[in-house]
């Protein structure tokens, strides 16, 4: 079993950073929205994406599906009362040359062993696409 560890700070006004392995992240912890800064969902968002991502690049190693670039669109909504996620959705888009087919079948491995992407799809909806990315 993995375990991770991050650690993180803020000071009155609401800047914070968060430390993992030797990088810092700062973010949004004021009690209103900074324009510059990511905020927690925005974070939540990001983390999403990164593992989205990561996943592309693992699976195109297992599954031996060269690629060029990938990007990621991530879109969330939130309900007020009680606030939380109700729906994410993502747009992945791979520069590659895959059939269509092998790139459902990536998409489908992408999702079922990502550690952020199971985890969010057990909380709220998450619906996704994959497609070509069109340079």
């Amino acid at each position: 079993m993995l375990q991770y560890e991050i650690t993180a700070s803020s000071v009155k006004g609401g800047k914070a950073t968060a430390n993992a392995n030797m990088s810092e992240v700062e973010f949004d912890a004021s009690a209103g929205r900074d324009d510059v800064l990511p905020n927690p969902a925005e974070l939540l968002l990001t983390a999403l994406a990164a593992c989205i991502l990561k996943n592309v690049e693992r699976y195109s190693e297992i599954l031996h599906y060269p690629y060029r670039s990938a990007r990621i669109t991530v879109k969330g909504t939130r309900s007020d009362s009680p606030p939380a996620m109700e729906r994410i959705e993502y747009i992945l888009e791979i520069d590659t040359g895959v059939d269509e087919r092998k790139l459902k079948n990536w998409h489908k491995n992408i999702l079922k062993f990502g550690t952020i992407s199971n985890t969010i799809a057990r909380a709220c909806e998450l619906k996704g696409d994959i497609k070509y990315l069109l340079i």
